[in-house]
């Protein structure tokens, strides 16, 4: 086995094949982006287009049946009883805290390893974000990491389903539980992931999602939704998102200072007809990441670990490589197009370096060894195994390097 991880038989491969793939411009080679949302929008847009340009031409933008009938839809598949549809997804976070009432020096439980956007949702709420570090296997949060996060003046945490793989929610709503935690869910990479049969989103009080159109359910621009079992929160929700305004309020009667974060028709016709191929799209990508794991399971390159009761549904493909630089650049040279989420922890991130004094040593680590692969519902095997290919050469190109050095 090689210092990277790589097998004696991806060794012999890379031998064979010392020329090739070639980096564009030299002969032939498969470019391979990052993702294709273009194929995904050309493939919903025959079905919703009906829809989509009567709401256009007919001005009928904010609110109405369009935006009831997506909610009812996203529940349902939720497997709770209400669904609010909301800007993006950080506002999905910002108003669910304050729907829960966390605010005002409350401190919330954050995985380090989240986007910004989870823990700048929690300083807009007014709350404390407390990071935690990450299980070096699924980079997820864990009871263990979860337990040495928490202070008494602890009032919820927000589970972070990243790279589409839900976390343990059993062990973490038990560890909840027993500090007395709400939970959030940030499910914005995990549209239609479960943990045990159940859908993400519906384990804690609240589940937030983001329909930025990269992710696995995409609008045409941002939206968001906020989803839960608990009329009441759906309700405080709502009334937040509309400038205050409860349900039934005249027009001009505002209960509480509120916002404007509502999901639009357009945005929710979008998304309705995505709805309807989100399952076939899902299975797409889970057997697109299985052709990997069969390629590259075998030269030994580490991928992020996925738990055994888990459906992860891949928003991500995340490889933890080593000299992580050198490496996306030489897949860019053969035309292979990757991604970073995310380099730098959240803890570190400039407006955040106040609210930790500990390291948190995986998710350090893992920040400068996580690397995306392309994964997208149109990829096809081929470019797959062009990816592989690449991957492959380019770390026992390094190992042989390094060697000769």
């Amino acid at each position: 086995m090689c210092p990277t991880g790589i097998s004696a038989a991806s060794a012999r491969r890379y031998r064979r094949q010392r020329n090739g793939p070639r980096p564009p411009g030299r002969g032939s080679v498969t470019t391979v982006p990052f993702s294709d949302l273009a194929a995904m929008s050309q493939e919903v847009w025959p079905t919703i287009e009906d829809d989509y340009l009567r709401c256009l031409l007919g001005a009928s933008y904010v609110g109405g049946a369009a935006v009831a009938d997506f909610e009812r839809s996203w529940a349902e598949y939720c497997g709770v009883s209400h669904c609010v549809g909301v800007a993006n997804g950080t506002d999905a976070i910002e108003l669910a805290l304050t729907a829960l009432g966390i605010g005002d020096g409350d401190e919330v439980v954050v995985p380090a390893n989240t986007f910004i956007a989870t823990a700048a949702a929690v300083l807009r709420a007014g709350a404390v974000p407390v990071f935690a570090d990450v299980s070096d296997d699924t980079l997820l949060l864990d009871p263990a990491t979860l337990r040495a996060a928490i202070t008494p003046r602890c009032k919820a945490v927000i589970v972070v389903h990243l790279y589409g793989q839900p976390a343990d929610m059993d062990a973490l709503t038990s560890v909840a539980d027993e500090h007395g935690l709400l939970v959030i869910e940030d499910a914005a990479q995990a549209h239609g992931a479960q943990w045990r049969g159940r859908m993400a989103g519906s384990f804690g009080a609240v589940g937030c999602f983001s329909f930025y159109p990269g992710k696995n359910l995409g609008a045409f621009g941002d939206a968001g939704a906020v989803v839960t079992r608990c009329p009441k929160v759906a309700d405080r929700v709502r009334a937040l998102a509309n400038h205050g305004r409860a349900g039934g309020a005249a027009r001009h009667q505002h209960d509480f200072a509120g916002r404007n974060s509502r999901l639009d028709a357009l945005q929710a016709i979008a998304l309705s007809g995505k709805l309807a191929m989100l399952e076939r799209w899902t299975c797409r990508r889970i057997e697109l990441a299985r052709h990997y794991a069969d390629r590259l399971g075998p030269a030994g390159i580490r991928m992020v670990g996925t738990a055994g009761p888990a459906r992860h549904v891949y928003h991500l493909l995340v490889a933890r490589v080593p000299d992580r630089h050198r490496v996306q650049n030489e897949l860019r040279r053969f035309g292979i197009e990757t991604g970073l989420h995310y380099p730098v922890p959240c803890h570190l991130q400039p407006p955040l370096r106040g609210y930790t004094r500990e390291r948190l040593p995986i998710a350090e680590q893992s920040a400068a060894e996580v690397l995306s692969l392309p994964l997208f519902p149109h990829m096809t095997r081929h470019q797959v195994d062009a990816v592989c290919v690449a991957l492959e050469t380019v770390l026992f190109a390094g190992v042989t390097a390094g060697t000769a050095s």
